[in-house]
């Protein structure tokens, strides 16, 4: 039990250790975790407002989904505070084995704290498919390679069109989906349980090739496999010289995306539409920070441009204050919805 002497010792320490840090200019790194698990969650209302509270007492930023079916999104604080709120969490029996992956970044990659009541923690828009329930096999990325080599393995990324434009595995199949919605009639559209016996997903954290293989086994796929921790667990756990993963990996926060090593990949992202934008497009006569980028140009409305002129407008008045800034208009909020 620490002494009174102790405990003084302690805390000047710690003032010690915070004034250093504060004349040197450096601060902490900030951790980004990215967590989710299907479990069902009978009361999930009543866990909005404590939730939200924990985040703010510990001054996590981001976004959490509550459904029924569990709980998913990704938040960002200091070492502390992610701890304090996964303590929360792992305090209900429900979540003591809630999934979750982490990595860093020098500044905060959120502005705003939300935790929002949901029908699905992801929407796929098709009733009955519950992970709780079925699901498919579980990979770990020190097996993956072997799974998606397998000249008899059929290896789909469920991520959306603009996710797989940046990087995937060796040949992976882009389903050039938009939203995740769009995955139930592309499948059905395409593959036939018959014929394509062995069916192998994966997504950026799990959570959407985890319910894709509820969809598929339910649709008579026979043998479903999916990438445990999805690609950022595979790029945690995985060496670079023996991967089979191209590119970079699309992040949903201000980073954008991320390398093989997991810090801030080399792109940026059109505040108009949300389409990650590389170096040369932002050299396209299309590209207007804020406003447009060629993936966009010809495709926003009027009225949405208008809506993102006038955003663009207070980010840049925020700047000029040293203020957070409101993040730029994402016409994909209203496709997800």
């Amino acid at each position: 039990m620490s002494t009174p002497v102790s405990e003084a010792v302690s805390k000047t320490i710690s003032q010690t250790i915070s004034q250093t840090i504060s004349e040197s200019g450096d601060t902490p790194r900030i951790v980004v975790a990215a967590l989710y698990k299907f479990v069902t969650l009978n009361d999930f209302e009543a866990l909005r407002e404590p939730l939200r509270q924990t985040m703010v007492d510990n001054d996590v930023k981001g976004t959490l989904l509550l459904a029924k079916e569990g709980i998913n999104g990704t938040v960002a604080g200091t070492r502390e505070g992610i701890d304090a709120l996964l303590a929360w969490l792992t305090a209900d029996p429900r979540l003591t084995d809630i999934d979750h992956k982490e990595s860093y970044c020098d500044e905060h990659p959120f502005y705003r704290t939300k935790v929002k009541l949901k029908r699905e923690i992801v929407t796929l828009g098709v009733p009955g498919i519950d992970p709780n329930d079925t699901v498919g096999t579980y990979v770990e990325p020190e097996n993956w390679n072997d799974i998606i080599s397998d000249p008899e393995v059929l290896v789909i990324d469920t991520r959306n069109d603009y996710e797989v434009a940046i990087g995937s595995f060796e040949g992976a199949v882009d389903p050039k989906t938009t939203t995740f919605r769009e995955f139930p009639e592309y499948v059905r559209e395409h593959y036939n349980p018959e014929k394509h016996k062995k069916v192998a997903m994966f997504c950026t954290g799990g959570i959407r090739c985890e319910k894709a293989s509820s969809f598929m086994l339910k649709e008579g796929f026979d043998e479903v496999y999916h990438l445990k921790g999805g690609v950022l667990n595979y790029l945690e756990k995985v060496p670079e010289e023996k991967s089979l993963w191209r590119g970079e990996c699309f992040v949903f926060d201000n980073r954008v995306a991320v390398r093989h090593d997991l810090s801030e990949g080399s792109f940026e992202q059109c505040h108009a539409c949300r389409m990650p934008i590389s170096a040369d497009d932002m050299q396209s006569s299309a590209y207007e920070p804020g406003i447009s980028c060629p993936h966009c140009i010809d495709s926003l409305p009027e009225k949405t441009r208008a809506a993102a002129r006038e955003r663009q407008r207070q980010i840049e008045l925020a700047k000029e204050r040293g203020q957070p800034h409101p993040l730029g208009y994402n016409h994909r909020e209203k496709l997800n919805a």
